[in-house]
C-alpha cells in the first residue's frame, strides 16, 4: 500500500485559517502560525463579546429607565416592583424605548404604578 501524505488537507486547513486572517496587520495575515494564533484569539473575543453585548444593552436600558423614572419622581426599583405587582409584562428594552420616544405614555405608566402602591 502506498504512503499517503497530507499535503492537500494541510494546505486546505492553512488556507482556511489565512482566509479568516485577511485584513490583519503585518505577518498575522501572511504567515500561518501568527495568523492561527490571532484567528483563535479573534474567534474567542467574538464568542465572549456576543454574550457581553447582551449585558451591555441591559445596563443601557436600565440606565435609561432609571433616568426617566427619576424625572417622574419614582425610583427604578419601585417602578419595576410596581409593574410586577400590577402584572404589566413589559421588558426593559420596550420600557427604555418608551421612555425615550413616548415620554407621555411612560409617565402614564409611572402614574399607574404610583396609584397601585
Amino acid at each position: 500500500m502506498p504512503r499517503v501524505k497530507n499535503s492537500v488537507k494541510t494546505r486546505q486547513r492553512r488556507k482556511k485559517i489565512l482566509k479568516l486572517a485577511e485584513g490583519y496587520y503585518g505577518g498575522k495575515s501572511k504567515l500561518f502560525r501568527p495568523a492561527k494564533e490571532q484567528v483563535y484569539k479573534s474567534l474567542f473575543y467574538a464568542y465572549r463579546d456576543r454574550k457581553n453585548r447582551k449585558r451591555d444593552f441591559r445596563r443601557l436600558w436600565i440606565a435609561r429607565i432609571s433616568a426617566a423614572c427619576k424625572q417622574n419622581g419614582i425610583s427604578y426599583s419601585k417602578f419595576i416592583g410596581g409593574l410586577n405587582k400590577l402584572n404589566i409584562a413589559l421588558n426593559r428594552k420596550v420600557l427604555a424605548d418608551m421612555a425615550i420616544r413616548d415620554a407621555r405614555a411612560f409617565s402614564d405608566l409611572v402614574n399607574m404604578v404610583k396609584e397601585g402602591e
